[in-house]
């Protein structure tokens, strides 16, 4: 018999051995017995996390009964390899080959483009990347984004269209890598980079999708597929308890709701598919307004809210379970608004924490699965689909957006006006913005988003949330302060009127930063069909104040000054800025400034940003005063156009807009 001695020489001896295989002998963990010897109680929690009395897992727990692990869990890859489950997921393998991708081999060697800022992921001395690493930029968001696993993503598809074997065994190491430096799950709400709740939402819909696409490929190991299935359940379990509200949740839900159709073996998936519906539709009852737009009141994150509340649905049409009427009215609703408010060249509204990009294919697609060819006619510019029965502007009185046109084709008229709530998150001190496009041509912008965090956001996150980057009135200086969140019902329909002839709709803010006093601005925004733009900007105050008129021209457009009017030299596509109160403006031109204080500044996407030609107007007032400016569009460059006034009382203002003998209009917008 051993000794006591011996016996505890041989446990520290097992210890330390087991010890050095998890610390540096990972990468050799290739077979069910090397997981099983190397994390047996983590297979042993996964085992007990499956409803071994489903059926085809027969075998598995006969295997579990016996107390025999490793046949237990080849048993289990065995169930899945010849199964059925989640049919939609699973691939026939490519041929293999020698072929690369480019973007794909930049991967394979660590560098990982993230926000548009490359970076190199560092390996620590156990041989594992450096998961919490920042990228060049010291940016915890680099950090967060790189943990979502959508570089394997890209990987995975770059094996389906190379069929080169080489992209399989990196998401083999990858994974491996990845879940055995994450152990242990913590079982917590967390921010860490590994274990904040986005970054779990993301992961378990890459996983799912490999698991299944790559789960008959040679390449990847089963040490790899059982660690898969052991850390998927802890995904699930986060994202159920630790969920955040509004755009964050149907992020994670949506994935929650994959896991559990995904793995319907786990005990627990039943119960993660009803709360996933239910959470998800209360979600959607309290973050999208009657209207269809998305409380944030941004259109990037509108397009995230609904392509998660659209993942939500293709899950539970694979797993034939129904949802409720009002939540498949709403997806289209939400769709409706996307195709409402795009721009004619596809892009979508720049506004709030948003990235400019194109709408149109979604919107095609969209046209598709609703049979709605209008929206196929909108995204074309009339080269498919059938021309809409209503528009071509339109109104959203939750949002509190007007969105005019002049028509559909390529080089329509089109302007986004805002006069609604400040948003529920990710919001601007922005309201009574206006952005203009003409002649598949930005001509007036917001400047966009620039960064969260990291270098590019600390310089320029205060400017790019601030009243500076819009197209807005300063009163001494001083920006806009928040806003309401939320509308609590709609904007009054006298503040809005859409006719075949004109749009015109006024909104108005009283809350600035800092200033003495009080302060009202009410901006009105009158837009002639075919013509032009007029805004009205009504100061009412209770001392002097000092007054800036900010207008922000695309970093595209080449722009000159002309007495006080503003014009663009643009080949195609061109406004004019007319004052129509001269002589009582300091104009100043600013580009790309830094010194005293950010201006001039536009981003187009995160992290990427340059300058653009803005122009402060400034003047003093000593009380209550209105300014009228107009907006000339054209195709080509023109500084012809004149704007006076007929008659300006309180009541209403009568314009003569002039830019050439034949072409005249006489306008009166009320007050």
């Amino acid at each position: 018999m051993m000794t006591n001695k011996k016996l505890l020489l041989t446990f520290l001896f097992a210890f330390a051995l087991l010890n050095l295989v998890r610390a540096q002998g990972w990468r050799q963990i290739e077979t069910v017995e090397d997981v099983c010897r190397a994390y047996p109680e983590e297979m042993e929690d996964m085992l007990y996390k499956f409803d071994l009395n489903d059926k085809g897992l027969e075998q598995v727990k006969k295997h579990w009964d016996a107390g025999d692990l490793v046949a237990a869990c080849q048993a289990l890859l065995n169930y899945y390899k010849s199964g059925s489950t989640a049919a939609h997921l699973r691939r026939p393998q490519p041929k293999a080959s020698q072929q690369t991708e480019a973007l794909a081999d930049t991967i394979l060697t660590d560098v990982f483009v993230v926000q548009n800022v490359r970076g190199q992921v560092p390996y620590g001395a156990d041989g594992h990347r450096d998961w919490y690493y920042k990228g060049p930029n010291n940016d915890r968001e680099w950090a967060w984004l790189s943990n979502r696993h959508s570089q394997i993503k890209l990987v995975f598809n770059a094996y389906f269209n190379t069929g080169n074997p080489k992209y399989v065994e990196y998401i083999d190491l990858f994974l491996r890598d990845f879940i055995i430096k994450s152990m242990p799950y913590p079982a917590k709400k967390s921010w860490t980079s590994v274990w904040r709740g986005l970054e779990v939402s993301f992961r378990a819909k890459v996983w799912s999708t490999i698991f299944y696409g790559l789960l008959n490929n040679e390449y990847i190991s089963p040490a790899t597929q059982l660690l898969m299935l052991s850390s998927l359940p802890d995904h699930a379990h986060y994202n159920r308890n630790f969920h955040a509200q509004n755009n964050w949740l149907t992020m994670e839900i949506s994935a929650l709701a994959t896991v559990a159709t995904s793995f319907p073996e786990f005990k627990e998936s039943k119960y993660w598919l009803e709360y996933s519906i239910a959470t998800m539709g209360e979600s959607m009852k309290g973050q999208v307004y009657k209207d269809g737009v998305q409380t944030e009141l941004s259109s990037s994150y509108h397009s995230v809210s609904l392509s998660n509340f659209e993942l939500l649905k293709r899950i539970c049409d694979n797993a034939l379970q129904p949802l409720p009427d009002f939540y498949n009215n709403t997806i289209e609703q939400m769709y409706q608004y996307i195709v409402l408010s795009v721009r004619p060249n596809g892009d979508r509204i720049l506004n709030n924490d948003s990235d400019k990009g194109s709408d149109r294919e979604r919107i095609i697609k969209g046209a598709k699965i609703y049979n709605q060819p209008a929206w196929e006619y909108i995204a074309t510019n009339g080269k498919a689909g059938t021309k809409p029965t209503e528009g071509p502007s339109f109104f959203f009185p939750w949002a509190g957006q007007l969105i005019s046109r002049s028509g559909y084709d390529e080089d329509a008229h089109w302007s986004f006006f805002d006069i609604g709530p400040w948003g529920t998150g990710h919001q601007h001190n922005d309201k009574l913005h206006l952005s203009v496009a003409a002649y598949g041509r930005d001509l007036l912008v917001d400047a966009g988003r620039f960064a969260y965090t990291g270098e590019v956001a600390e310089k320029f996150r205060l400017y790019a949330k601030g009243s500076q980057a819009h197209n807005v009135l300063l009163i001494d200086g001083k920006g806009q302060s928040n806003g309401p969140r939320e509308a609590e019902a709609p904007v009054p329909k006298e503040q809005c009127q859409i006719t075949p002839e004109y749009d015109y709709a006024w909104g108005t803010f009283d809350q600035f930063n800092d200033i003495e006093g009080t302060c009202n601005h009410t901006r009105r925004l009158y837009y002639e069909r075919g013509g032009f733009w007029v805004v009205i900007d009504e100061i009412s105050t209770d001392r002097p104040r000092t007054i800036e008129a900010l207008w922000h021209f695309h970093p595209d457009c080449r722009v000159d000054l002309k007495g006080e009017s503003v014009f663009t030299r643009n080949k195609h596509g061109n406004l004019q800025l007319i004052p129509v109160d001269e002589g009582v403006w300091s104009i100043k031109e600013v580009m790309g400034q830094e010194k005293p204080e950010i201006q001039g500044w536009y981003s187009v996407e995160y992290n990427k940003y340059q300058p653009n030609p803005t122009f402060i107007y400034s003047t003093q007032i000593e009380s209550d005063k209105t300014f009228v400016w107009v907006l000339f569009p054209s195709e080509k460059t023109s500084s012809a156009t004149k704007a006076t006034f007929i008659s300006k009382t309180k009541e209403e203002i009568t314009l003569k807009v002039r830019r050439t003998k034949r072409e005249e209009w006489l306008v009166t917008i009320p007050l």
